[in-house]
């Protein structure tokens, strides 16, 4: 479809009426025309004979093999192409292609979607082969490929391109979680485990190589997010939680796997639900009241602690009596924005049970991909040995939890 664009100076939110005027007045930064003008000649101008006939650009394919090289030149032509974020990767040889399919059984060159980090460019369409690339980049093993095909096959990319800065929150439910030993308990979103950290740097990487994120370019976030880097990849701690699993409130089963994504600015820390007068709901209303860039809804993640305490001190018995005790009471912030879009609020349960704490995030949920279909029929494909950190000791000897 052959569209007529006309560009604003940026930045346009939060500027004063009179900057906005400055901009309605004046020209158009890229071609240098008065913008209004331009806005009504695109509207009015009948169509060229060039856009009655468009010619559809398409992007040159990628080879699938690059030219014989060094080690050390391979690293440096996977960065200076951008095909990377920065870190060292693992080469994707043939070989360890090859190995990577091993994880599932579904053929190399079956189609799994269609990404682009933005709206106006065309989207790249990725094969299982592809994916596989990817996920040796990021350094992960077989066992972790069914997962990560089901984050391909969301088709959105981790890193979205806006002027704002999204990050990125991923939670794995069903029997996946313990069976490659996903974190989902102490320390479940920092750097301590291998499962998750490899998988969620895959979506990152699947976001450059698909989505074409190019800095500036189609990515044009001011100063980006950190949690990009792996994504807030965890899962959800479905033991310890006292309400249902996150996937089961989605329509799926408790013995399905699955991926559930989100997308947010902001993340507001070290919230302390005490137990206190005051009662861990009500400090929750007033963290989600601080957050301004609600506008869909928002999430929580809850220690396994305080999960119980709504339940069991305050007599929340599911997410649901929850959701709706804070939908009733949260100021919602569309309205001073002049929009009546419905807020949702999803709640996720992750954590050691150190300290009923709670995050509070404006992310809001996207969707939740089924794992199983990318399982093969034999079941995970293990390494002989497999690769594991060192397990987080969680606390089950009676000195932490609920009193």
């Amino acid at each position: 479809m052959p569209l007529r664009f006309a560009y604003p100076p940026y930045p346009v939110g939060w500027m004063s009426k009179e900057v906005l005027r400055g901009y309605v007045d004046g020209n158009d930064p890229v071609t240098g025309a008065p913008l209004m003008q331009e806005m009504v000649e695109a509207l009015t101008l009948p169509l060229s004979e060039n856009e009655k006939h468009p010619k559809v650009a398409k992007r040159p394919k990628r080879p699938r093999l690059l030219k014989k090289d060094t080690v050390e030149n391979y690293k440096r032509i996977f960065i200076e192409n951008g095909w990377t974020d920065g870190m060292p990767i693992e080469l994707p040889t043939e070989e360890k292609v090859a190995e990577m399919l091993a994880g599932t059984d579904h053929p190399p060159d079956e189609v799994v979607g269609m990404m682009s980090v933005t709206t106006h460019e065309e989207r790249y369409e990725y094969t299982v082969e592809k994916v596989a690339v990817n996920a040796v980049m990021a350094g992960a093993r077989p066992e972790h490929f069914p997962v990560i095909l089901a984050l391909a096959a969301s088709q959105e990319p981790s890193m979205p391109s806006s002027t704002t800065s999204f990050g990125r929150m991923v939670i794995v439910n069903g029997p996946i979680r313990n069976q490659i030993a996903i974190n989902c308990g102490a320390g479940a979103f920092s750097p301590f485990n291998f499962a998750n950290s490899v998988i969620g740097r895959a979506y990152t990487l699947m976001s450059f190589n698909f989505g074409n994120a190019k800095i500036n370019a189609n990515f044009t976030a001011t100063f980006g997010n950190v949690t990009n880097y792996n994504n807030m990849f965890a899962g959800e701690n479905e033991e310890e939680s006292p309400w249902e699993p996150l996937h089961v409130e989605k329509g799926f089963k408790p013995e399905e796997s699955t991926v559930s994504l989100f997308r947010g600015w902001n993340i507001n820390h070290l919230g302390m639900g005490s137990g206190g007068q005051m009662g861990t709901s009500n400090q929750m209303i007033d963290a989600m009241n601080g957050l301004q860039s609600i506008i869909q809804g928002g999430t929580f993640v809850l220690d396994p602690l305080t999960a119980k305490h709504l339940k069991e001190l305050e007599g929340f018995n599911t997410k649901e009596d929850f959701r709706q005790w804070l939908l009733a009471r949260i100021k919602k912030p569309q309205e001073a924005f002049g929009l009546r879009l419905p807020a949702t609020i999803n709640l996720v349960v992750v954590g050691g049970e150190w300290n009923p704490m709670f995050t509070t995030t404006d992310f809001v949920y996207t969707q939740t991909v089924s794992i199983d279909k990318w399982i093969p029929k034999r079941g995970i494909h293990f390494d002989e040995k497999p690769i594991r950190m060192p397990s987080p000791v969680t606390c089950k000897d009676g000195s932490c939890g609920l009193r």
